[in-house]
């Protein structure tokens, strides 16, 4: 038997509690009487059991049985990462040794210095 379960395809609004995402689906319909298209946007709350989802993600929620007062949807997939929510830490890149940056300032002076007198001998 398929699995008659609707899926919803939208994006990650805010991910601020844990193991919880709210997902913006948008669809476009027509006005019945005067044609004009309109844009309806519906939030959910989906059950996101590793916190994977960022602000801005593209995912597709499942419907599931209700996991509590609001929640009734399960993030099934992730279709698009928005890379601007995911930004590197700076503990990750690595610290600075305060000496490489005085030995740098230290080699750019002597490089502006040698400059200098290169130009007034010419």
């Amino acid at each position: 038997m398929p699995n008659r379960r609707r899926r919803l395809t939208g994006y990650v609004v805010s991910n601020k509690m844990d193991k919880t995402v709210v997902v913006q689906v948008e669809r476009t319909l027509r006005h019945p009487l005067y044609g004009k298209v309109i844009k309806k946007a519906k939030r959910y709350m989906a059950h996101d059991e590793g916190n994977r989802c960022q602000i801005g993600d593209v995912v597709v929620i499942v419907e599931s049985r209700p996991l509590s007062k609001r929640k009734r949807w399960v993030v099934e997939r992730i279709l698009r990462e928005d890379l601007s929510a995911r930004t590197t830490e700076l503990e990750e890149l690595g610290e600075v040794a305060p000496e490489d940056v005085t030995e740098a300032a230290e080699l750019a002076e002597a490089t502006a210095e040698a400059e200098a007198a290169e130009g007034e001998t010419e």
